[in-house]
């Protein structure tokens, strides 16, 4: 069980003033709070097949969900796209999703509906994986360090003559990612974009999002990652672990960059419901993260001690499921790119720290700003348009009604909650192109950014139309 920290008296009065400015009920004592009275206590929970699913098998083996009065039932789905259409249908009463699914959803790209997010389950965790052949010709372009080894951040300029060698023979040089609205989309397209490679847009009359491309780009789920490159079927591929490590045990594939290289301390996943299943289910909602917190602060206590139990819960069948060795790699501070090239990544999974579990607001308008920035937006929006979007979905309020339930109840730090942030983060210069992404000034980001639309440009018949001109 998680340690139950031993609180000053200063530290009681500082949250106890931090509650009162938020119009909450002030904390007064350090006892057990009063359980809520859960609307529905069987719940059904998603996930799928990945390390960062680990704040629910956390909260599950250490009975924390039991401690807020709640039976759940974890299960394994096939796909991103079956694991959201059951949470709409009510089949699953929420879900491990991809950050921009709820997002994804409240716009209605794919699948129209209202998805809500009230915890951010990670920061970081995924990789872009070349296949052997791949990776040996852009190898030539990557500098060496005076130890021998590539100098990371490999970025995708080692890339772009490659697919053009495979373009120039008339072989189409492919790649997969998990889902049109997944962070792993994203994230290869900018770093793709960084490098000068068009990774193609999308339009209302073509979802392909292959218009234009360099890159073809498809979707292929996260465990058949490996095999569907060994088959030769595409030459790479962004995906969360233990998939990236898993070719490397193979000796199929390299990984070439970490999502930490790309956007530091990015966030991954979030736990999503419905909006008409959490106004149903309010208290059940708060005793949800309630767990959730405390199960990702036992994932990154004592500075990751508790990370080799954690491999060995997430190595079950009911879980992950892959080789405890293969998801160590990256759970317990390391990364190996080229096979025996290990380095130290302690941050490559984040659970808790640096606020990883708070739902911000300027998370979400990046994932929108990409989504506007490579066609699944078709029209320009308005700055305000992003902030109100981002409202709907992420639900930073009934996080910190969690949280503050924790506190009182002696499970948690009232030090580790941004109580006071209005959702949104300072600027942030953490991306590989050191381009600098203000969450309030989303049109302004969008304009800095040399590949993809911006301003009143849109795809029409193929073609991207409206100035300014691309790249400019």
């Amino acid at each position: 069980m998680i340690r139950i920290p031993a609180f000053s008296r200063t530290a009681l009065l500082a949250a106890t003033a931090i509650t009162l400015a938020m119009g909450m009920a002030p904390i007064t004592k350090m006892a057990h709070a009063a359980p809520l009275n859960v609307e529905k206590d069987q719940l059904k929970l998603g996930f799928i097949k990945l390390t960062d699913m680990a704040p629910l098998a956390i909260a599950a083996e250490k009975g924390f969900f039991e401690d807020e009065g709640l039976s759940v039932t974890l299960e394994p789905q096939a796909n991103w796209k079956v694991l959201l259409d059951r949470v709409i249908s009510g089949e699953l009463d929420g879900a491990h999703m991809l950050a921009g699914q709820p997002l994804g959803a409240t716009i209605g790209f794919g699948t129209q509906a209202n998805v809500v997010t009230a915890f951010s389950m990670d920061l970081n965790g995924n990789g872009i994986t070349v296949s052997n052949e791949v990776w040996e010709k852009m190898k030539a372009h990557v500098p060496k360090g005076a130890d021998g080894k590539p100098v990371h951040p490999i970025k995708a300029d080692a890339l772009k003559p490659v697919i053009a060698e495979y373009r120039a023979a008339g072989k189409p040089f492919t790649m997969g990612m998990v889902f049109p609205v997944s962070t792993h989309n994203y994230e290869l397209r900018y770093w793709l974009a960084a490098g000068g490679i068009n990774p193609g847009y999308y339009a209302p009359t073509d979802v392909s999002g292959q218009i234009q491309a360099d890159a073809l780009l498809s979707v292929t789920p996260p465990p058949q990652m490996p095999a569907t490159l060994e088959a030769g079927t595409i030459f790479g591929y962004s995906v969360g672990e233990p998939w990236n490590q898993q070719a490397v045990m193979k000796g199929i594939g390299v990984p070439v960059v970490t999502d930490l290289e790309i956007w530091k301390n990015n966030p991954e996943k979030v736990f999503g419901v419905t909006e008409g299943w959490a106004a149903k289910n309010p208290n059940t909602h708060l005793a949800l993260v309630k767990a959730l917190i405390r199960a990702a602060m036992w994932l990154d206590e004592n500075n990751n001690a508790n990370r080799a139990e954690a491999v060995k819960i997430l190595a079950k069948s009911e879980y992950v499921g892959a080789d405890a060795k293969v998801i160590a790699n990256s759970m317990t501070g390391t990364f190996e790119y080229e096979k025996g090239d290990k380095r130290p990544v302690p941050d490559f999974n984040v659970f808790f720290r640096y606020n990883a579990t708070y739902p911000f607001y300027s998370d979400a308008v990046w994932y929108l700003t990409q989504m506007r920035r490579w066609g699944q937006i078709a029209e320009a929006k308005p700055d305000a348009w992003y902030d109100e979007t981002a409202r709907k979905v992420y639900k930073p309020n009934i996080y910190l009604k969690a949280a503050k339930l924790l506190v009182e109840d002696g499970k948690a730090n009232p030090n580790d909650f941004p109580w006071t942030s209005d959702g949104y983060k300072p600027v942030d210069n953490g991306f590989i192109d050191g381009i600098a992404y203000d969450g309030r000034k989303p049109n302004d980001y969008l304009s800095k950014l040399p590949i993809g639309l911006k301003g009143p440009q849109k795809v029409e018949g193929g073609q991207l139309v409206g100035a300014p001109s691309i790249g400019g």
